[in-house]
């Protein structure tokens, strides 16, 4: 019995029980455990293999050689322009799959996206049958213009933008539909054209995942090959960028190759660690 102006529950014996948000994670099962270490030793080895074997007391020499700066100036100029042209063109595009409703949008974003799963030594091919001195445009390009776009640098441009752009159009489309378009519409019901709303609301509020479709973009046309091959050559000083000189300092000068390789996994490292926070809040 208790006393008068107590409650039960106040003399009932307090029972501590597990934080609450904290619940116990149950063991790992060995079934699970073996293959995911396995896995993990897998992705991991050639990369330790990488560093071993890296010759670190000739990287600064391997790393200012001619050949070698050639191909960074160029991979670094290249895939800025790359992600440039994937902005302007891009970013529209990623705009009109998110916010219009017409017929065959879905096979137009099936086509958008086809260059991530597309061989790039085949994207290389298909650029040359549209954009070669014989091809579907190209021609009409080399004939009114005199433009000629492959084996030459805007051709390592164009290679590299062809395979990065679709990256740039995923993340912004995503978050562009992440965002309310209620705001575009109120501006426009303030008078604003649709054009006003989308460069004074609709881009401040999707600059965060305009800046990693960039960075994504930028790291895969750095990392480009199979398209840029094929589509501008190999030429030192004019389309020889990063991944081609890896390539060809490989049959050559493997210590050139390794530094090369160093360079480009450091940019994919570095790539990872500033987008974690973007890929953290989107899984949040």
């Amino acid at each position: 019995m208790t006393r008068p102006g107590t409650s039960d529950t106040a003399a009932r014996p307090r029972v501590d029980g597990p934080r609450r948000g904290r619940v116990p994670r149950p063991g790992v099962p060995l079934p699970l455990l073996l293959p995911a270490v396995i896995g993990l030793a897998f992705l991991l080895l050639p990369l330790i293999a990488l560093l071993a074997r890296a010759p670190w007391r000739d990287l600064p020499h391997q790393l200012t050689s001619t050949e070698v700066w050639q191909a960074l100036q160029l991979s670094l100029l290249s895939a800025t322009a790359a992600t440039a042209v994937s902005l302007v063109l891009g970013v529209p595009l990623a705009w009109l799959l998110a916010r219009t409703d017409f017929p065959g949008r879905g096979l137009v974003r099936a086509l958008v996206t086809l260059p991530l799963v597309l061989p790039p030594v085949v994207g290389g091919v298909a650029l040359l049958l549209a954009l070669g001195r014989n091809g579907i445009v190209g021609q009409w390009l080399d004939a009114w213009f005199g433009i000629t776009l492959p084996f030459t640098t805007a051709g390592v441009v164009v290679a590299e933008a062809f395979v990065a752009m679709p990256f740039l159009v995923i993340s912004v489309e995503g978050t562009l539909r992440a965002a309310d378009p209620r705001y575009e519409e109120a501006a426009t019901t303030l008078g604003a054209s649709r054009f006003t709303a989308f460069r004074r609301v609709t881009l401040p509020l999707i600059a965060p995942g305009i800046a990693a479709g960039a960075v994504l973009a930028w790291a895969r046309a750095l990392g480009e090959f199979g398209a840029t091959i094929t589509f501008a050559g190999n030429f030192p000083g004019r389309t020889q960028t990063m991944p081609l000189a890896v390539y060809l300092a490989l049959q050559n000068d493997p210590a050139a190759a390794i530094a090369l390789s160093l360079v480009l996994l450091a940019v994919s490292i570095a790539v990872l660690a500033g987008l974690r926070d973007r890929w953290m809040t989107a899984a949040s």
